[in-house]
């Protein structure tokens, strides 16, 4: 069976998380063990041996075409309403972007009706000249060939029908606040958002600062920033939740370690089409920017605090010296959350399973530690262990746990898709 992109997509993450030494593995296996025991190793062996089997399956197979007949039946119903000069610009935007986000599974589709006519006229070409030996065993090496493409496409079919987060493809709102640990927490504060801001600049990433608060000693209270780009949310939703810090503070005398926690928000951003704001749902109020006084003192009502009435929720920005670009900031951010609040009111009504496997990122979870006296950094949610947290707060190997969530993410949306048949 051949080899798709997908999954040697998934084979360069697994070895780009295992040669990123040194990752420890104390926790899982024999400290001499080889890498191929490590807890990811493991979760993409089982994963790939799983789909593997489902390739094998009659009855998935005979579920997929379900699906992808109701896939087919949907594309065309899209197509026939985007050509109808009546559909109203709300409706023709709505069905035009579902109609992007099944192009690439209605390739495939393509495909494979194609290559499973091309079975159906070898097998039909085999039962006509049973007696020609050459020309048998022509068409069987054809059929073999055909039925083993057609085996790939169904793999990639069966990857396309995952569940998958439909705002992976967007740009993102990054919020970073202090939380326990007074001055230090503000100071890691700032650490952490501008660890998001070089691996972003890695990344090829846009990464627009959208307010700052500052401490007295100029960490961050609260900061935030609009990344755009290819896949930003896909990439940085695990990294919503609380990161925590065991290092010595700047202001500790005596060289005690203190714990010091900040909590991470990742919002995907929202198009205009998900969500509509009503002038008449909101409060706008104009007021002059706090500073640091002297020839920056704002003497214009620049800061502008938009307040969405229905849901009370208030967004304030004074970042800009321009009132009409803080109003545009404060806007996106506003989009954002409501979007988000949306999207977790539906997440909270379908399976758990994604939560129970990954983690929701919620607030209230420790998601992560980064002990400065041992020089290492640790994810709590799939056991990995980074040591090198320079290279980590420079936005360096960020990957070795985003591409190792990610991975648990695929497994689970196996498991989740295996259960509901």
């Amino acid at each position: 069976m051949r080899v798709d992109g997908a999954w040697r997509n998934l084979a360069r993450a697994l070895k780009r998380l295992e040669s990123a030494a040194p990752i420890s593995r104390h926790r899982y296996s024999h400290p001499h063990a080889p890498i191929l025991h490590s807890p990811v190793s493991r979760c993409f062996r089982s994963y790939s041996d799983e789909v593997q089997q489902h390739q094998l399956s009659s009855d998935l197979v005979r579920i997929m075409e379900q699906r992808l007949s109701a896939i087919e039946h949907r594309n065309a119903s899209l197509q026939n309403l985007v050509n109808q000069p009546e559909a109203s610009p709300a409706d023709y935007a709505r069905a035009n972007k579902e109609l992007r986000k099944l192009s690439g599974c209605m390739d495939l589709i393509t495909h494979l009706r194609t290559k499973q006519k091309e079975i159906d006229g070898l097998k039909s070409m085999m039962a006509e000249c049973p007696e020609d030996k050459d020309m048998l065993d022509m068409v069987t090496e054809e059929l073999r060939q055909a039925i083993d493409e057609e085996k790939r496409l169904q793999s990639l079919l069966l990857r396309s029908l995952l569940p998958k987060d439909d705002a992976d493809e967007r740009d993102s709102i990054l919020e970073v606040r202090a939380g326990t640990g007074g001055e230090e927490a503000s100071l890691f504060a700032m650490d952490i958002f501008k660890m998001y801001e070089r691996y972003s600049y890695k990344k090829g990433w846009k990464f627009e600062v959208v307010e700052i608060t500052e401490s007295d000693l100029r960490g961050y209270k609260e900061a935030s920033a609009a990344i755009s780009g290819s896949g930003v949310y896909g990439k940085l939703k695990f990294e919503k939740g609380i990161h925590r810090v065991q290092r010595v503070p700047v202001t500790e005398k005596s060289g005690r370690v203190h714990t010091s926690a900040v909590s991470v928000a990742i919002l995907p951003q929202a198009d205009e089409v998900d969500v509509q704001l009503r002038n008449e749902e909101l409060r706008i109020d104009t007021y002059r920017s706090g500073g640091s006084g002297g020839q920056h003192a704002n003497t214009t009502n620049s800061a502008v605090r938009i307040t969405h009435i229905p849901t009370g929720m208030t967004v304030a920005i004074q970042d800009e010296r321009s009132q009409h670009m803080n109003k545009a900031k404060a806007l996106k951010v506003l989009c954002a959350k409501l979007y988000e609040m949306e999207r977790s009111r539906i997440q909270i009504s379908r399976s758990k399973l994604r939560s129970e496997q990954i983690g929701s990122g919620d607030r209230s979870e420790r998601i992560r530690t980064y002990n400065f006296p041992q020089g290492r950094v640790t994810d709590h949610r799939v056991g990995i262990t980074h040591h090198a947290i320079d290279d980590v707060m420079q936005g360096e190997n960020l990957d070795v746990f985003i591409d190792a969530l990610l991975l648990r993410q695929e497994m689970d949306a196996v498991a989740s898709f295996s259960s509901s048949q």
